[in-house]
């Protein structure tokens, strides 16, 4: 990793969505009209650019597996244990390690202190009368997402330390997944022949290291809850910020055998030597009562709690610990509207929640960790499934959480002209699902601050739909009224330079908005290009309405969309020109490939249109709409005719049939249509729209040129390749590796029978991200073979979850629905 770190890292303008991704293109024009832009939002109005090409987050190969459930903020622990990001503002990162925050180990034996040392690599230069320093070879860590593990072996004491740290992610709950909390579980396993009394302190400053931290009025106060025969106790620190204050709580279980004590607040710009001896003198805290003062301008403060017991001779012991965040009250950047997060339909929205919360972690860690396990397991013990998939698939997980993720309650008398404008009264169930259910948004990436991303949720959807589908059905709904309302006011593009309105009737939305603005109220916060005219989104739509429908069998969902599937096509009808059936690309980057240029029909537009076609002829047929079937069915059967002689070469798929120099390249990409059928049983025999042994050669040349003929069949798929076996170099996207479309890639060689040409094309990509680039958990939205990346902690990659439904397919086909499910327009 060390040699990586000085290299890694792409400047200047080569960010994702910028004119400079494809230097020909750039004009003095764009980049002129970019800084411009950039100064007045970064400058003038205060505000974080949506894409901040002038200030990319450095690359920092530390980070671990992130705590916090579902869209109540996340703080991430590295892999040294140190807190290193935080995200408890929606949307916004701060990239901070905050030293205070620690776990220290106290070890007396016949009532004296024998070894007392905080549990970190570090040596800084605050709080210098800690023993710092901890001896990295005595220390290992290994997370599965959501949980992790660091072992601690203390040098010549025969103790071994274990801290479980568990964070309630639970597929198809949508209660504790909820909730800002994090559990760490100390093991304590004595090997020597004497009993010990261990004690671990944690300690946390009140804030997350930004210059908040200083800006006065914050304090700490200590508390105590008991509730069903359980008491927990610890210390609150309200920070108590103008715009969305919160209140960290550092709690321990109180048990028999087990003491907890506090220290309500101390300095951490100081030399912690206070506490330092208070632990020392005999392995607990002075437990002050009442609340510390607030401190003043410029003035930090922070608390402890210790949690200690007595551990017999060749014996184990257990202490349980807790971290609590309640901010259940936001405004987005634009501080318009106040929001309420989604745990508060469950723990209230007052900001004294804290102690709820700490004991309801506390008491409840054991039963998510048996749902946990219950999950995971299957996967696990699969022998035929290989180590480096297992880690993927459940690791990749933690954009669920950490991708700037908010999850919100409405409250129960909302009315639909509160959500979206007029749009919202023609979709007869939007309001049950929402305040079932809550919103939901991620963005696209931690660089690339724009809510649900469409173009690049299409991939990621796999997870939610899996995992927690009625949050995909939620933001599927949101998406739906986005697409029935417009929003006239004109504004300039910074690629084209052109005027146009922000968003178009009957046209899907690139994006739900900047969580510095106001999302879900103004969207299309992508300023580069107008994306009305993208070939991709309105299509992305319609198959994930069909492939939702199919792996749920909601047919009160299929029956609200049908309308808006409708209208969404015939918005895409007129990127037909010629009438043959099959829509052309307009010769811009006019797609997710967002600097890849891309003119007349194409295999991987081509292809989707193709798809959500065959698409519409289903849902008319469940629906029983047959006039629409008709219609569909005869666009279906020219546009196949027209995409066969238009793009196939005998082996694959051009990439486009412009006949310009790089129209044949050989796009990884190209199948992404039949992905999506494969994944809806829609791809066998009299159902199938492209024919399979098409498909199946265009996959086998795939994995012969743009997988094994790339940096040696290491790194996955380069997206485009030509056929002579070098890079598509036209763009610097047709020469990256994109992480979520290798593992789609994947899943569509399983889906047809290459299973283990998929499962080496996937292994290129988990094998350089996670260990050759050290960049566990914040994998890149692109790479390229020479050590450049772009776009930290991106959405697509959660697609590798299509993978695992590709391989459950195999040996167990979802049923295709039952005649009662159909027709639920004609019961």
């Amino acid at each position: 990793g060390g040699n990586c770190r000085a290299s890694l890292g792409r400047i200047g303008l080569a960010a994702r969505r910028s004119a400079g991704d494809v230097p020909e293109a750039v004009s003095p024009l764009t980049i002129s009209s970019y800084f411009k832009w950039w100064y007045k939002k970064t400058r003038i109005e205060k505000k974080s650019a949506f894409i901040d090409l002038l200030c990319a987050v450095p690359l920092q190969q530390i980070y671990g597996c992130p705590l916090g459930g579902i869209g109540g903020g996340t703080i991430t622990r590295g892999w040294r244990g140190e807190f290193c990001r935080w995200q408890l503002n929606p949307g916004k990162y701060h990239y901070e390690t905050v030293i205070t925050d620690q776990f220290t180990v106290c070890l007396r034996r016949k009532g004296q202190t024998v070894y007392q040392q905080v549990l970190s690599v570090e040596k800084p230069s605050a709080l210098q009368g800690w023993n710092w320093g901890y001896c990295g070879r005595y220390a290992f860590y290994h997370a599965l997402y959501p949980r992790a593990w660091m072992v601690y072996e203390l040098p010549g004491q025969n103790v071994v330390l274990t801290c479980r740290q568990i964070s309630p992610v639970i597929p198809h709950d949508y209660k504790d997944s909820s909730l800002p909390v994090g559990v760490f579980i100390w093991e304590v396993e004595n090997n020597s022949e004497e009993p010990v009394d261990v004690s671990i302190m944690f300690t946390l400053q009140n804030g997350t290291g930004t210059k908040g931290d200083g800006s006065g009025g914050h304090w700490n106060e200590p508390f105590a809850l008991q509730d069903g025969g359980e008491r927990v106790t610890g210390v609150l620190l309200h920070h108590c910020t103008p715009i969305n204050p919160f209140t960290f709580a550092v709690a321990a279980r109180e048990k028999a055998g087990t003491v907890i004590t506090h220290l309500t607040a101390f300095d951490p710009a100081g030399s912690g030597r206070d506490v330092w001896q208070d632990l020392l003198q005999d392995g607990k805290l002075e437990s002050p009562i009442g609340k510390s003062k607030r401190t003043q301008k410029g003035e930090v403060t922070a608390a402890a709690v210790c949690a200690s017991c007595m551990v017999p001779a060749r014996g184990h012991g257990t202490l349980e610990l807790a971290l609590v965040w309640d901010m259940p009250r936001v405004h987005f950047g634009s501080k318009e509207r106040l929001h309420l997060r989604r745990y508060t339909r469950f723990f209230g929205s007052n900001g004294d929640a804290a102690p709820a919360l700490s004991h309801y972690a506390l008491t409840h860690y054991k039963e998510w960790e048996k749902k946990i396990e219950a999950w995971q397991k299957p996967i696990l013990e699969d022998s035929q499934l290989p180590s480096w998939y297992k880690s993927a698939l459940f690791n990749e997980l933690y954009f669920m959480t950490d991708g700037g993720t908010i999850w919100l309650d409405l409250p129960p008398d909302c009315l639909p002209q509160d959500l979206q404008g007029p749009g919202a009264a023609k979709l007869s169930h939007l309001l049950p699902v929402l305040r079932e259910y809550g919103r939901f948004a991620y963005l696209e990436g931690q660089e690339y601050r724009m809510y649900n991303t469409y173009d690049v949720h299409f991939y990621a959807s796999f997870a939610l739909v899996m995992l927690w589908p009625k949050l995909q059905i939620s933001l599927q709904y949101d998406i739906a009224v986005t697409v029935l309302n417009e929003d006239m006011q004109p504004r300039q593009y910074l690629v084209c330079g052109k005027t146009a309105q922000v968003k178009l009737k009957n046209v899907v939305p690139h994006d739900i908005g900047d969580p510095d603005d106001e999302p879900w109220q103004r969207v299309n916060a992508y300023l580069m290009h107008d994306t009305a005219n993208w070939k991709d989104l309105n299509l992305k739509f319609v198959l994930q309405v069909y492939r939702d429908y199919y792996l749920t069998h909601d047919a009160l969902y299929l029956q609200d969309m049908w309308p808006v599937c409708q209208a969404v096509m015939e918005s895409e009808l007129k990127f037909d020109t010629d009438n043959d059936g099959l829509i052309e690309n307009g010769g811009t980057a006019d797609q997710t490939y967002d600097a890849w240029v891309v003119n007349g029909a194409s295999a991987y537009c081509g292809g989707l249109w193709l798809a959500a076609v065959r698409m519409m002829c289903e849902m008319a047929e469940v629906l029983g709409d047959a006039e629409t079937q008709q219609k569909y069915g005869a666009i279906l059967q020219k546009g196949k005719e027209s995409f066969e002689r238009l793009l196939w070469n005998g082996k694959y798929y051009n990439y486009d049939s412009s006949g310009s120099s790089t129209s044949s390249s050989i796009m990884s990409d190209q199948c992404a249509g039949q992905w999506f059928l494969g994944a809806c049983g829609l791809d066998q025999k009299e159902l199938e729209v492209f024919p399979k042994s098409h498909i199946v050669s265009a996959l086998k040349t795939i994995f012969e040129k743009n997988v094994m003929s790339f940096a040696g069949g290491t790194m996955g798929a380069v997206n485009g390749m030509r056929p002579d076996g070098v890079p598509d170099t036209s763009s610097v996207q047709s020469s990256e590796v994109w992480v979520g479309v290798v593992y789609a890639l994947a899943a569509t060689m399983i889906q047809e029978g290459l299973v283990q040409e998929g499962f080496h094309t996937a292994e290129g990509c988990y094998r350089t991200v996670w260990e050759n680039l050290g960049m566990a958990f914040q994998t890149p939205e692109a790479y390229c073979e020479k050590k450049v990346y772009r776009s930290l902690a991106y959405m697509r990659p959660l697609s590798i979850w299509s993978m695992q439904l590709a391989l459950e397919s195999k040996t167990r086909r979802p049923p295709s629905p039952t005649p009662t499910q159909k027709n639920p327009l004609h019961p």
